[in-house]
């Protein structure tokens, strides 16, 4: 990348200019009021002012270093070529508001800090700036030179997944690490040198324990839906791990929501950031629509049931395990190609049922929160909470899995008698007025809102898929080979087996 004309472009900044002026509400000004990285507290000296706050969400910091304009088109950033060609081929032709806004001053080193709902395009405002300054470098083994941490190994595979076509464009090995699968193979991948780790918290702590991570030439670190960090209580191991990372390096924090609980990583660890939020109530959608249903306790179950069985896919979010489980084989029964994931099932399992809902090989997704954040499926128009939120947040990220990039879609919400106060308060916290409508099953009213029907009544068993034959190998191919099968059974495994335990993972690990 070419670092003088980056820096270049920046000294030509005009004064007060803002990331925000195209993108809306971002704040560059000259006042004080920023936050300074180690300090713990804003700078005093000047006015202090900072932005209001919405319900539950701390005041956001001023800008005080004049921020790069936003861009109108990928091509105006000063971004590898081989990256922007794989743009293209990707389909992806026109920034996002928060990835015109802050993909500039990311490129440029400067600190972001970006709030922007779920689905508006968050990954790649930070991941294309973090790709643009680490091509060209090469990692040590176990020393990663960039980092993203995110709070579950959905999202983390889910920002895999999207950053890699850009990572290989440019010759960068990404490596995942995350909980429930092999800490060995992850270990490998970062042996063999990973520019740029994609990890939850924990599982990243284990491996440095270890010995086989260090974050010492990280310069470059992301924190991804930071606030569901601190909610499921990896705060501490959080700031732990950004202690480690390179001292005075950039850091970028982008969430759908930015709570109080996060004040304390931007007071800490962002240095005067370009601030750039897409809409203040992170959940404002106008391809969405919001849909409390009224229904009766009794006929809650067969109402349900009818909506799961309607033509294409949807999500439905439950409170507990065990009531996913029991939904789900009920669906089932019924005739519904449903499958279940929650927290309680092993990786590879969430892994397999997440390819089988994203093919459509299963039709309905019964999940817990653990789907409310980092799971991204095409054509995916109805989101429906059974069991309705207790959380404004949790609402807004569960209805996140739905009108992502300007699709449109639908959240509808059953709601039994008991639940309606608690529903108008959660629905007000989160800024939505949301259209309400008595139904019951059977009715035309459900129908023309969720596209429910009667189910088959024939029940059906979603069987794993098949795996493709590998092609057989020529005589001449195996020739030289013959000694694996004797080394294999001299080590007490298959030599496929030990072949791909031993050897180092590339790309997603």
């Amino acid at each position: 990348m070419n670092r003088a004309r980056t820096n270049e472009r920046f000294s030509r900044t005009r004064s007060g200019s803002s990331a925000g002026n195209k993108g809306g509400g971002s704040y560059g000004s000259s006042g004080s009021g920023s936050y300074g990285r180690r300090g713990g507290a804003p700078n005093r000296g000047g006015s202090g002012r900072r932005k209001p706050a919405p319900q539950g969400e701390f005041a956001l910091p001023v800008t005080v270093t004049p921020a790069l304009p936003a861009v109108e088109a990928f091509a105006d950033l000063d971004m590898p070529e081989q990256m922007l060609a794989t743009l293209g081929a990707q389909g992806v032709t026109e920034p996002f508001p928060i990835q015109a806004a802050t993909l500039p001053n990311g490129i440029a080193g400067r600190d972001v800090l970006g709030r922007g709902r779920t689905g508006s395009g968050k990954t790649l405002a930070f991941g294309l700036a973090l790709l643009s300054r680490t091509a060209g470098r090469r990692a040590q083994p176990r020393q990663p030179l960039a980092l993203v941490l995110v709070p579950t190994r959905e999202l983390a595979q889910q920002v895999t997944d999207a950053l890699t076509p850009y990572a290989r464009s440019v010759k960068l090995r990404l490596a995942t690490v995350v909980g429930g699968m092999s800490i060995g193979r992850q270990a490998g991948a970062l042996r063999g040198g990973a520019e740029v780790v994609i990890a939850t918290p924990g599982r990243l702590k284990d491996l440095i324990d270890r010995g086989d991570c260090r974050l010492d030439q990280v310069d470059i670190t992301v924190l991804d839906e930071a606030d569901q960090m601190a909610d499921m209580g990896f705060m501490p191991q959080v700031t732990a791990l950004l202690d480690q990372v390179r001292p005075g390096g950039q850091r970028m924090l982008f969430s759908a929501t930015l709570d109080r609980n996060v004040d304390r990583l931007v007071r800490t660890y962002l240095n005067d950031p370009v601030v750039h939020s897409v809409d203040p109530s992170a959940g404002a959608v106008t391809t969405m629509e919001h849909h409390v249903l009224h229904v009766s306790g009794p006929d809650k179950y067969r109402t349900t049931t009818e909506i799961a069985a309607r033509e294409g896919r949807v999500i439905m979010f439950l409170d507990t395990k065990h009531t996913v489980d029991k939904l789900t084989k009920h669906l089932l029964n019924s005739g519904v190609r449903a499958a279940a994931l929650h927290g309680g099932k092993s990786q590879p399992q969430r892994n397999r049922t997440l390819a089988q809902f994203k093919d459509g090989h299963v039709t309905v997704l019964v999940a817990t929160n653990v789907a409310a954040r980092g799971i991204h499926v095409d054509q995916l128009d109805l989101v429906v909470n059974v069991d309705p939120p207790t959380d404004h947040k949790d609402y807004l990220h569960r209805g996140g899995r739905t009108a992502r990039a300007g699709e449109s879609g639908s959240v509808v919400t059953l709601v039994t008698p008991d639940q309606r106060r608690q529903m108008s308060r959660l629905m007000a916290d989160a800024g939505i007025t949301p259209q309400t409508t008595q139904v019951r099953s059977g009715d035309a009213e459900l129908t023309r809102i969720t596209g429910a029907q009667e189910p088959s009544g024939v029940p059906v068993i979603i069987a794993a898929p098949v795996p493709a034959e590998r092609p057989k190998r020529s005589a001449s191919s195996t020739r030289g080979r013959r000694s694996r099968p004797a080394q294999a059974r001299r080590t007490g495994r298959p030599a496929t087996q030990r072949r791909s335990q031993d050897r180092p993972a590339s790309g997603a690990a």
